[in-house]
């Protein structure tokens, strides 16, 4: 039997970012179960990919969401998953010294601020 779109998200979802994603999907619920879906589906349909692993997924979603700047609770989601996928300190270290010079420093401070919690 083959699996839902959602079924694999979740999977994903839960196997990636553990009692954070739980807890992101909770809020979700609350706010829109359609919402949550959506954003549950989608996880899954990149995640399962095959064509990178999921460490260098983590360590382009770390420096995607520093980049952005505004994304806090994703870029602290997304650096504890970095860790669970064996993604070093020395290397979200160098995120943060290479996106320096593209995203510039108050970009940078405040995700060193996220990634510094997380490693604490």
């Amino acid at each position: 039997m083959t699996q839902s779109r959602f079924d694999i998200g979740l999977e994903k979802f839960n196997e990636i970012d553990g009692e954070l994603g739980q807890a992101t999907k909770e809020n979700l619920d609350q706010i829109s179960p359609d919402l949550s879906k959506m954003v549950i589906e989608m996880f899954g349909d990149i995640y399962k990919r095959e064509g990178l692993p999921l460490r260098i997924r983590e360590l382009i979603a770390v420096s995607t969401l520093l980049a952005m700047g505004g994304c806090e609770e994703q870029l602290r989601m997304h650096t504890q998953a970095a860790l669970s996928a064996s993604v070093t300190k020395e290397e979200l270290v160098e995120i943060l010294l290479q996106d320096i010079n593209y995203c510039g420093i108050a970009r940078v401070l405040n995700a060193a601020k996220v990634i510094q919690e997380v490693l604490a």
